[in-house]
């Protein structure tokens, strides 16, 4: 049987048999503004709520700046005082390669007992790095490794990217981050029409899950993110 974890997003839970695959690795790609940061931290919550440490790696936003952003949502406050009573932790740091952003997470994971991790977002770490370093052979071989290591671990871990603006197609910037991550989740804009919009969620895999394949709405409300049709678009 396989375990499985609440992902904390209402509605998502029953598209995917119940949860996130323990210990897998998630890759959430959406552009600017469809709500990437939310989802990690509600995801964050959710175990935190049961009781599971939880760690939140920024490498946008300052710590501040992320409970500041969620302080206007239903559960802001609860967020906030499981980050001040360390069951969430958030830091923020500014790699200079894959190599130094592996090592910090591998001694983070390694001091405690973490249960669940956003990397927040990896596109943007990579598009800090030099040019001498983006050697795309050897960068896939490290990103993998790093998934690896999470997932030794049985971290479920929720890692961010970027959906680049100019390329709708692809889902990360590289093109390789989607096809060794266990499970891939985008978050999109629909345009109609009618000059109508709305926020998307699509499932493009999930390994060993039984998932749904639509497209399916959500909105971001007070309470955070809510898919709250059970139809498809």
């Amino acid at each position: 049987m396989t375990n499985r974890v609440k992902s904390g997003i209402p509605g998502l839970d029953q598209l995917i048999e119940g949860g996130f695959v323990e210990g897998s690795c998630i890759l959430l790609a959406g552009q600017t503004g469809t709500g990437k940061t939310i989802f990690g931290c509600q995801f964050l919550l959710e175990g935190a709520k049961s009781g599971e440490r939880c760690f939140y790696l920024s490498l946008e936003e300052s710590p501040e700046d992320i409970v500041n952003d969620v302080k206007r949502f239903t559960w802001g406050n609860e967020f906030q005082r499981f980050v001040e009573n360390k069951t969430i932790q958030i830091e923020f740091l500014m790699p200079s390669d894959i190599k130094e952003l592996s090592s910090y997470i591998k001694n983070v994971v390694g001091s405690g007992n973490i249960r669940r991790f956003v990397l927040d977002n990896l596109s943007v770490a990579m598009m800090g790095w030099s040019e001498s370093s983006l050697e795309i052979g050897k960068i896939r071989a490290d990103v993998f490794n790093l998934f690896k290591m999470l997932k030794s671990k049985k971290i479920t871990s929720l890692i961010l990217v970027e959906i680049p603006e100019e390329r709708t197609r692809a889902v990360s910037r590289f093109g390789f981050e989607e096809f060794i991550a266990d499970s891939v989740i985008i978050l999109n804009y629909l345009e109609f029409g009618t000059g109508t919009s709305v926020r998307s969620l699509l499932i493009r895999k999930m390994r060993r899950t039984k998932h749904a394949v639509d497209i399916f709405p959500f909105q971001i409300s007070d309470e955070g993110i809510k898919i709250s049709y059970s139809k498809p678009i």
